[in-house]
């Protein structure tokens, strides 16, 4: 499949992932954040420190190395993009369910 393709262009939120052919890393790198949608992202690698850099250069919410969609409740979880705004979970996930309130005392 390749960019521009409606199941690669679409997010994913099912058991179907589309698999995209990539000469290089930049260039597997450029196609993954050439998309309108950013919730997460994976590398798989035997090269845990080398997967772990490249996981960061992902425009996404989470990247995960060697597995894909675990959350857990302590750690943020969110998208970018037209994947979402804000988070749930974890101490952001808690502050987006929170509201301000400034008081200011003059005298």
């Amino acid at each position: 499949m390749d960019n521009g393709d409606l199941l690669v262009d679409q997010e994913q939120l099912g058991p179907i992932l589309p698999i995209i052919k990539f000469s290089d890393v930049e260039q597997g790198i450029a196609l993954a954040n050439d998309n309108p949608n950013g919730l997460g992202g994976s590398i798989w690698s035997a090269k845990i420190k080398t997967a772990a850099e490249l996981a960061k250069r992902f425009e996404c919410g989470t990247s995960w190395v060697n597995s894909h969609g675990d959350i857990q409740p302590d750690a943020p979880f969110g998208g970018i993009k037209q994947s979402g705004i804000g988070v749930e979970f974890g101490r952001y996930g808690l502050e987006e369910c929170t509201s301000l309130h400034t008081l200011k005392i003059t005298r």
